[in-house]
């Protein structure tokens, strides 16, 4: 009888609800920290340790909100007052769980746009907008919990946000562009590429905009992200740096083919074996592919470690393969035309 008596007692229920979501809280806590977060370190991942990382305060803050809550109905000195306790409730609910919901989203789109260090603004720009828009409808719903028209604003955010894509249009097409090349990982910062219209380098940064690119000459070209992810692109430091140096050619007509070949080689093993920036065990080999006008014309194939190693190696390699053609008396024809008259 007098524990019924003491429920009975609205303030005693009321201490009663506070103490027991307390001590809830304090053993979801603990039951997160030393079991869950247990359980997660043992994942191969560790977007799970986040999330847990990022919900125990919020769900440990729900509950104590929800024990608050339950406690202040329970008196019937705040009656008159219910509506203002629904209304404040929502609101701190809807406010914790649009934390916990971008705190989350924010690990997720992070690990989905893992990138290097120089692409880490992008990640954060995107969680950004994402958290924006999250808070944005939290708002509305707030406005709409409290029987407050939002069609005049859905209105206004329509045209606003209408004529501010048509405004930015191509700096959100670049921005789009940038993600579609972060996340399909065509190029990679350091990475040596070639696109339409002849410009190669170095990539140095895939920014939100634009991509910066630097050339041999040690200067940079900005190139819009869209513009990129419409061309073509040669990334020649993909699969691997190494890559074939290809040097054209081409010998009269009257040489001895097998001499040819045999010389040829012969110098293209030299310099894979000296000049810096080739590999050393690679077998260089020649291939004929045209009767051209004036002479037979072949490929030399040779390899180099990187992609820029190839311009020393093809400069060294057209010295010496000229100077073992003059001393093997080998020709390379300059364009010949003979003309016949008739009598």
């Amino acid at each position: 009888m007098r524990i019924e008596a003491l429920i009975q007692d609205e303030y005693l229920r009321f201490a009663l609800i506070i103490v027991c979501s307390l001590v809830l809280t304090k053993l979801i806590h603990i039951i997160i920290v030393k079991y869950l977060h247990s359980l997660a370190a043992r994942t191969k991942t560790d977007i799970d340790d986040l999330i847990l990382k990022h919900a125990t305060a919020p769900i440990c803050s729900s509950i104590i909100v929800i024990g608050t809550y339950l406690a202040l109905l329970s008196l019937s000195a705040l009656t008159p007052y219910k509506g203002y306790i629904h209304g404040a409730y929502f609101i701190i609910i809807v406010f914790i769980a649009s934390l916990t919901i971008s705190k989350v989203l924010s690990v997720l789109i992070g690990r989905w746009l893992r990138v290097q260090k120089r692409f880490e603004k992008i990640p954060k720009l995107v969680s950004t907008i994402v958290t924006a828009v999250i808070y944005l409808i939290a708002f509305l719903m707030i406005l709409k919990q409290f029987d407050i028209d939002i069609s005049p604003l859905l209105v206004s955010f329509g045209l606003g946000g209408l004529a501010i894509g048509l405004a930015l249009q191509s700096t959100l097409a670049n921005f789009f562009a940038g993600l579609h090349i972060l996340t399909d990982r065509p190029i990679n910062v350091g990475d040596y590429i070639e696109i339409e219209g002849g410009l190669a380098g170095y990539v140095e940064d895939v920014g939100w905009r634009s991509t910066r690119i630097r050339t041999l000459p040690n200067t940079y070209v900005v190139v819009p992200n869209a513009k990129l992810a419409d061309s073509v692109i040669v990334n020649n430091s993909k699969p691997v740096l190494e890559m074939a140096a290809v040097v054209q050619c081409g010998v009269a007509y009257e040489s001895d083919l097998d001499k040819v070949e045999r010389v040829t080689i012969e110098v293209a093993k030299q310099i894979q074996e000296t000049v810096p920036g080739a590999v050393k065990t690679f077998e260089p080999f020649i291939r004929y592919h045209t009767f051209g006008d004036s002479n037979i014309n072949f490929s030399v194939i040779l390899r180099v470690k990187e992609p820029v190693a190839k311009y020393l190696v093809m400069h060294e390699f057209i010295k010496a393969l000229k100077k073992r053609y003059d001393e093997e008396g080998i020709e390379i024809s300059w364009p010949v035309r003979k003309v016949y008259y008739r009598k």
